[in-house]
């Protein structure tokens, strides 16, 4: 690598499961080209998020901190502009970072009129980034190029990802087999990828920093061809569920309320005519099924971003790392979506390509070590040779880059999730809680999972025993002893980890004392 020409390149696929890797073995996903970027980098087994749903998420992504310090726990819940981010710290270093999709960022409503448009949306650009191509939910910059090429799209985004019209569905087939009324060249993927190769073109003389931003393969799960038709609904298998509904819910007053929430049309799919959560099996398998398609279409463009790289001579000088913001259900315990407690919606996946020679020794490996999220941030700064904020919680990944596991490495991931609902107040008169109870924080080894909650029952899973979590052992009288354990391994985990921007600075008659 040439040490005064580095690039980096953050990729983050919307809603990614870190199982869907063909490199894992899994039995439909199709991911040739991440599995070479693997091969030739490292491969993260244990990587977890820290927070859903996106918003949330990407802030702690790019912030290096737990929600329990950047509190925006919501989509629309404000970020406090007081925390810096990966951007911000880039820029120190000279760079421009440039977005290529959404940060989903909320921006702090204190020194903004009422009548700023930033105070209607949850969609803001995080700062510190320059909207290289800013493609929110709106998509309005596709949209238009969309129109430009002679689609009708009269309804706007409405009308996007509706379903082709006319086309014949084999009876083994379900609704999500439907493609899009645009072909995979026309895109959303494509169109970005696109104007992202489009720009890198004038940048070849200058380093760049580069966040770029998969929609996919988040719902709705509607595909255009070929990738609707890549994986058939008969090979993919159920997920893990309970025998019924009814004996779902009874597992926690959480997972019902959730089950419910997403018991409608629409709710969780985009212009799906029926209920995900009860669609006969089919429906399930085929759904299932296109969302493993969609994340070949993702996998099709980042081939295409990593052959460019490497016919421009920039692969050598680019850290690339190939993430999710949070995960998905896939009608595991019958839910869909992510904001529950189980580790397919937090479990996450992690490639990470270091061009440095000092990476040789760990390429092609697979680094089984619990990482986070939050370790993100704090491995880009450190392979940029930046200070790390003191106020991060996340830890560089570069040992373990480089083939090391420091002996002080944690032995267990820290998640959480706020699910109040200011608006509507739907979960908290659905639960019988105030706003402020409408949270809860797991720790997660490899033997054990606890989730605690404010204001409702704990759970405890033995994950050696029950992967698929599906026995609360937390209110048993022999799991007491387990269950204080992992409460008290929760409030270590909180207590070292609030807020500590300032608390190893200590003035003094002879000045400022500061600690790393």
């Amino acid at each position: 690598m040439t040490a005064q020409r580095p690039n980096v390149l953050l990729i983050c696929a919307d809603q990614w499961r870190g199982d869907c890797i063909s490199a894992l073995g899994h039995p439909n996903v199709k991911t040739p080209n991440l599995d070479a970027l693997a091969a030739d980098g490292v491969l993260f087994t244990n990587h977890f998020g820290q927070c859903t749903p996106c918003g949330p998420s990407r802030t702690s992504l790019l912030t290096g901190l737990y929600l329990m310090n950047h509190r925006s726990g919501r989509n629309g819940t404000p970020l406090d502009a007081r925390h810096t981010n990966v951007a911000l710290e880039a820029r120190k270093a000279g760079y421009r970072p440039a977005l290529f999709g959404y940060t989903d960022t909320s921006a702090d409503p204190r020194d903004l009129d009422a009548n700023d448009p930033a105070l209607t949306t949850y969609e803001s650009v995080m700062p510190g980034f320059e909207a290289a191509l800013h493609l929110p939910d709106e998509m309005e910059e596709w949209i238009a190029d969309l129109l430009a090429k002679g689609y009708d799209l009269s309804g706007g985004r409405h009308d996007v990802f509706k379903p082709k019209p006319g086309f014949d569905r084999p009876a083994d087939r379900g609704f999500r087999y439907i493609p899009t009324v645009y072909p995979a060249e026309h895109s959303e993927a494509a169109f970005l990828t696109d104007a992202f190769l489009k720009w890198l073109s004038a940048r070849r003389d200058s380093p760049w920093f580069a966040h770029f931003v998969f929609l996919r393969p988040h719902p709705p799960l509607i595909a255009p061809e070929p990738y609707n038709a890549m994986v058939d609904p008969a090979d993919v298998a159920m997920p893990a569920r309970a025998a019924s509904l009814e004996a779902e819910k009874r597992q926690h007053p959480m997972l019902a309320y959730e089950l419910e929430r997403m018991s409608e049309p629409g709710r969780y799919d985009e212009h799906s005519p029926f209920d995900p959560i009860s669609a006969d099996d089919l429906e399930i398998r085929q759904m299932r099924a296109t969302y493993y398609g969609l994340i070949s279409e993702v996998d099709h463009h980042l081939g295409r971003i990593v052959e460019n790289l490497k016919a421009t001579g920039e692969y050598d000088r680019t850290l690339i790392v190939v993430t999710s913001d949070h995960a998905e259900m896939l009608g595991e315990h019958h839910a869909w979506g992510k904001e529950i407690y189980f580790d397919q919606a937090f479990h996450l996946p992690l490639v990470i390509r270091d061009p440095r020679r000092q990476a040789d020794a760990a390429r092609g490996s697979r680094v089984d070590a619990f990482t986070e999220a939050v370790d993100i941030m704090p491995t880009i700064l450190d392979w940029l040779g930046r200070p790390v904020p003191r106020a991060c919680d996340g830890r560089s990944l570069l040992p373990l880059i480089e083939g090391g596991t420091p002996p002080d490495w944690r032995e267990a991931v820290f998640f959480e999730h706020d699910f109040r609902t200011v608006a509507t107040q739907k979960a908290e008169t659905t639960l019988g809680i105030s706003s402020d109870q409408c949270s809860y924080a797991a720790v997660r080894d490899r033997r054990y999972k606890y989730v605690h909650f404010a204001a409702l029952p704990p759970l405890l899973f033995d994950m050696v025993n029950d992967p698929h979590e599906t026995q609360n052992l937390a209110d048993r009288p022999e799991m007491a002893a387990t269950v204080l354990a992992y409460a008290q391994k929760m409030l270590d985990w909180r207590l070292s980890h609030a807020d500590r921007t300032l608390t190893n600075m200590f003035i003094t008659k002879d000045g400022l004392v500061s600690r790393p």
